[in-house]
């Protein structure tokens, strides 16, 4: 270990994490301040006011717990930090002598897993307190348990020899940012092929939604769009939730949506159908692909960037680490890149919001019934107590789907148009 140099890296960190964090705490000061006791007249055939003033202290609740959160994140890194712990930990794994890929695994999992446990309580406190306030939760101890077993053990399996992988090739080929690079994109790639048929199942069950009448519409539909569905599963989301929601999986001729169950319980077959319809708009308008392919320039350019920075001198001094490592790097580099992660994910987060508004549009025409798709909006913000009356820097920067408003605006100006 060796004592920490306020070097331009040092600063640079240290205000970079600083203003990031005060920009989140800015927009959710502003968010609560956008909070209206007035119920939005667009909504006044769903919510009442008993149901309207729960969603707003849902609200509020997660926006401070959410700054608990930030402020105890701050505090265990910079107490890490400039302790010297980065050191001290890599002065520890250094002298099993394990060899540079088994020392960065070692060193890695344990920085994981100190913060696993420090931050444990409070993913306890999110589920077994505020979301079973709000009467959403339905995980019970030992689901929880479980899920997080296998959570870490599948970290573990998945992770671990992708991370080895990274450490030889930039501890052995050169141009290694760009091979690091393609190793990702392969495993990118082929997880998002394998997730639904492997590694979705192990947390939720999924089953064929039943013969009848909303099977047969939403495969009508499918085939009136001509997208190759090759089958409606139902996942038991209700095992943790009551929340509820609808997503797309597979390539190719593997195409499936996934419903939750309460999803199913609580709409009409018409509200279904046109949230099918939705789904299927973001295949037809290629928003997977193009979001797949955003992700993958991006880490093409993460990776360009740690290529510039690996053992770097300068960066070590500044968190107060006597020798350079690959493994070390990697993890300066996480923390130094948060500013431009942040920039990116707001710019994903536009992209994603005009997304929304296509698939919209695209179910409200093939449906033809945009009412239908309003109804389901309705309902699912009511279910799920969404904020009604987010404020636009918190949306620009944390959202991905535009508020619901929103969106049944641009749906009943298509019934207009």
């Amino acid at each position: 270990m060796t004592d920490l140099h306020p070097n331009a890296w040092f600063w640079f960190v240290l205000i970079t994490v600083l203003l990031g964090r005060g920009l989140d705490l800015v927009a959710t000061w502003l968010n609560l301040r956008s909070l209206r006791p007035e119920l939005p007249a667009a909504m006044a055939d769903v919510f009442d006011a008993e149901k309207y003033a729960e969603s707003q202290a849902y609200t509020r609740a997660n926006a401070r717990f959410g700054v608990v959160e930030t402020a105890f994140s701050l505090v265990l890194f910079f107490v890490f930090w400039l302790a010297g712990g980065f050191g001290w930990l890599d002065g520890i794994v250094r002298g099993w002598n394990l060899g540079g890929v088994v020392s960065g695994l070692v060193y890695v999992s344990l920085i994981f897993l100190g913060h696993y446990v420090l931050t444990l309580p409070l993913e306890l406190y999110d589920t077994f307190v505020i979301e079973e306030r709000f009467g959403f939760n339905r995980t019970t101890v030992g689901t929880f348990i479980v899920d997080q077993v296998k959570a870490l053990a599948l970290g573990a399996v998945l992770g671990l020899p992708l991370l080895a992988l990274i450490l030889w090739i930039f501890g052995t080929l050169p141009a290694a940012w760009f091979w690091g690079w393609l190793a990702m994109t392969v495993v990118t790639l082929v997880l998002a092929y394998v997730a639904p048929t492997w590694i979705m199942p192990l947390f939720n069950k999924f089953e064929p939604l039943e013969d009848g009448k909303l099977k047969s519409e939403i495969h009508a539909m499918a085939g009136h769009c001509d997208f190759p569905l090759r089958e409606v599963m139902v996942m038991d989301g209700s095992k943790r939730s009551t929340k509820s929601n609808a997503f797309f999986t597979g390539f190719g001729k593997n195409k499936r949506i996934a419903l939750f169950d309460t999803l199913v319980e609580r709409h009409t077959t018409e509200e279904l159908v046109a949230v099918l319809a939705h789904e299927i708009g973001h295949y037809k308008r290629r928003h997977i692909q193009k979001g797949m392919a955003l992700g993958i320039l991006t880490n093409g350019l993460f990776f360009f960037l740690l290529g510039r920075v690996i053992e770097n001198r300068g960066l070590f001094d500044a968190f107060g680490v006597a020798d350079t490592s690959i493994y070390l790097s990697l993890i300066f580099f996480g923390i130094l890149v948060q500013p431009l992660s942040q920039i990116i994910g707001v710019l994903g987060n536009v992209f994603s919001r005009k997304w929304e508004f296509e698939a919209d549009s695209f179910a409200a025409v093939v449906t033809k019934t945009p009412g239908a798709l309003v109804s389901a909006l309705k309902k699912l913000s009511k279910d799920n107590l969404s904020n009604l009356t987010p404020h636009p820097l918190n949306v620009f920067l944390n959202y991905s789907h535009p508020p619901v408003l929103q969106r049944i605006e641009a749906l009943e100006s298509e019934t207009a148009g």
